[in-house]
């Protein structure tokens, strides 16, 4: 169960990045005079940090290990 969890957590960390990099790329060569892609980011920010506290198991017991 515990490593099912961390898989999750690699897979959300993986597209995090990966989408915030295509976030930066596409903000920089269509709309460079305007920052847009930080927006992103921080709207996803607070989820992956709560995928965080989820699998740590600050929502309660983490299940069997």
């Amino acid at each position: 169960m515990r490593a099912r969890r961390l898989r999750g957590l690699r897979w959300h960390l993986i597209c995090y990045f990966a989408v915030a990099a295509a976030c930066v790329v596409v903000n920089r060569l269509w709309t460079p005079e305007t920052v847009w892609f930080v927006w992103p980011m921080v709207g996803w920010g607070p989820v992956l940090a709560f995928h965080v506290a989820y699998v740590m198991g600050l929502f309660g017991t983490p299940g069997p290990r």
